[in-house]
């Protein structure tokens, strides 16, 4: 019986001490702050290795994006011992004032840490913890500095990096970094105070890709928190690994000569591989140094005057600018109507001006020809023929019918929606529907009559400039497109999987033979309205359109794609308050083409008129 007694004592006794170890080990881990701290500390006797960022290269493997070497000066305050601020303000050329109020700023910037189970908020700055007092030195200021550090305890220089960009295009493009803040930190263990991520473009959209590794070196320290040796022999250390370097599709001699086209200009120009969907260039105009972003301090001071510019060199023309597409839109227009069977290639109708204006030519007698002569009355009659089919019995109900089937055909060409390029700030343009009209006069309140205006691309259309040159893309593909992006490949891997997958049109390939001898007609032949773009040697296919705009001067679009045969470019420009499509953006387009495909450029009296054209008063960013 004493036996049993004993027993259940014994059991009692281990279900305590179980019960106790439990009990602490939860407190110290979830409702005990101290702990939490202690952790942090810790984790302090760890040295963490930040890579240089990855690097990018464009198609022809010239290094794009690079990195400059620069260093942080560090503080630690709980090895700072009776600091002489006096002369430690002298000897990084501040003031007592500024050195005090850097102090307050760090304590006081590193914000506060929540338990989300005491509902307590505690301070996250810690004194042994490692934070920048000075960033972004250049070598000969650390330089200056870095010899009388042994003065001043608890400082040290860390060696950084920030980005370079040798060739001084593709701001829009590329990006740039800044500052975490604290959100990102505690939401993302790989960064701490002072690191940068990316903001926008490519640096963006390839953070994960393009941050690295960081490595982990362990060390002993002693009772003064000296570091004495590596720990275990740095068994459990890692090596800091730089990520892949990105290969881009951009041939950046083609995107700088872009920029040098566009000077004096507003608008942009794109430029894509219809084979392969890379984009070969992409230029907002006007645009900046991308240099200029680079590191706290030129942000600091040239942001500003950046975002006040009113040219807004900022905005990302090609992808965030939605503008009526004008007569490039007929292209579509015509492809819908044969896949519907409203008409055929040979479908004829007449010039008939009272409809609406058009300039003077004759009657079209199949699409080849209404391309080429770019006839408005000619999309009016297909338009209508897509939109009022007779499927309904009545005339409203007709037009819902057939807009919301002609709006499926559109979407099937990627218009109305982001085209999902891997670069951020992506606007969908706009491809009305049903609903969309229904808004604005009531259900089964409107007809083709209503919204004609559709018909030549005017109206409520929107496009991108990137929507515009992937059309240009797709009837050079004749009916297929891979998603428009810039990265070739990450490291030896490729491209992500969204940009090896083709999407295909709602229309036969048969149907784009009469679009495309239409846009061949455009630019080498008598009537074409894109006779500016002709190459002796390279045959263009092209489409100009002249974009009413009610705010002035009308806008100059032309898209195209060379050679006819085996297309190596698709092309997009857009040039603002320029006029007739054939006058400035059809010239332009040809002067790309060539200097991509010849890497030269023959008719030099046509490059001088396109480079010495102000179209536009374009002041030095930021005044």
């Amino acid at each position: 019986m004493n036996f049993d007694i004993r027993r259940y004592v014994i059991l009692a006794f281990i279900i305590l001490v179980g019960f106790l170890y439990t009990f602490r080990l939860f407190y110290m881990q979830v409702v005990d702050d101290t702990w939490t701290l202690r952790a942090h500390e810790v984790a302090e006797k760890r040295i963490e290795i930040t890579p240089p960022r990855g690097v990018v290269f464009d198609r022809n493997g010239m290094k794009i994006v690079s990195n400059r070497t620069y260093f942080n000066l560090m503080m630690v305050e709980d090895e700072i011992k009776h600091l002489d601020t006096a002369a430690f303000a002298k000897l990084i050329g501040w003031t007592v004032k500024d050195v005090r109020n850097r102090f307050k700023e760090i304590v006081k910037g590193e914000g506060t840490y929540y338990n989300k189970i005491t509902g307590k908020r505690t301070s996250n700055y810690q004194k042994i913890r490692k934070y920048p007092f000075l960033k972004e030195l250049t070598l000969e200021e650390i330089s200056s500095i870095a010899p009388h550090l042994e003065n001043f305890p608890g400082f040290y220089e860390k060696v950084t990096s920030m980005r370079n960009y040798p060739f001084k295009s593709g701001a829009n493009i590329m990006g740039y970094l800044s500052e975490v803040n604290r959100e990102e930190v505690e939401s993302d263990r790989f960064y701490r105070p002072g690191d940068n991520i990316g903001r926008s473009g490519i640096e963006k959209f390839y953070e994960r890709e393009l941050r690295g590794r960081k490595g982990i070196k362990y060390i002993v320290t002693s009772a003064l928190n000296n570091a004495i040796e590596p720990f275990a022999d740095g068994k459990y250390d890692t090596t800091a690994r730089q990520a892949d370097p990105l290969k881009l599709g951009l041939d950046m001699i083609i995107q700088s000569y872009g920029e040098k086209l566009m000077k004096n200009k507003k608008g942009c120009i794109v430029a894509i591989e219809p084979s392969t969907g890379e984009i070969l260039a992409m230029v907002s105009a006007p645009s900046y140094d991308p240099n200029m972003l680079v590191g706290k301090r030129n942000i600091s001071e040239n942001y500003p005057k950046l975002a006040l510019d009113k040219n807004m060199p900022l905005f990302p023309r090609p992808l965030q600018a939605e503008y009526p597409p004008g007569s490039i839109f007929k292209l579509v227009q015509s492809l819908i109507g044969m896949q519907e069977g409203v008409i055929t290639e040979n479908s004829g109708f007449p010039c008939d001006k009272s409809m609406v204006g058009c300039h003077n030519h004759p009657s079209a007698r199949n699409v080849a020809e209404a391309v080429q002569y770019s006839c408005n009355p000619y999309y009016y009659a297909v338009v209508r023929r897509i939109i009022q089919q007779g499927k309904k019995k009545r005339l409203f109900a007709d037009a819902e019918y057939g807009l919301n089937k002609w709006h499926r055909y559109m979407t099937s060409f990627g218009l109305g929606k982001t085209l999902d390029a891997d670069v951020s700030g992506q606007r969908p343009g706009l491809i009305p529907d049903a609903k969309y009209y229904d808004k604005w006069y009531g259900h089964h309140q409107w007809a083709f009559s209503t919204i004609r205006s559709i018909s030549i691309g005017q109206g409520e259309v929107k496009l991108t400039p990137l929507h515009m040159a992937n059309i240009a893309a797709i009837i050079a593909n004749k009916g297929w497109y891979f998603v428009p992006h810039f990265v070739k490949s990450i490291g030896r891997k490729g491209p992500l999987v969204e940009y090896r997958t083709k999407k295909r049109t709602m229309v036969n390939a048969k149907h784009f033979w009469p679009v495309i001898e239409g846009m061949r007609r455009v630019v080498n032949e008598n009537g074409g309205t894109a006779r500016m773009a002709r190459l002796e040697d390279i045959m263009i296919c092209g489409k100009t359109g002249t974009v009413q705009n009610p705010h002035g001067e009308d806008h100059s679009v032309f898209i195209a794609f060379a050679p006819m045969n085996k297309p190596k470019i698709a092309i997009a420009v857009f040039v603002e308050n320029a006029g007739f499509g054939g006058t400035w953006a059809a010239p332009i387009a040809s002067l790309m083409i060539e200097k991509y495909i010849k890497r030269k450029i023959t008719d030099k009296e046509k490059e001088k008129r396109i480079l010495e054209a102000k179209l536009a008063y374009i002041s030095t960013p930021g005044q």
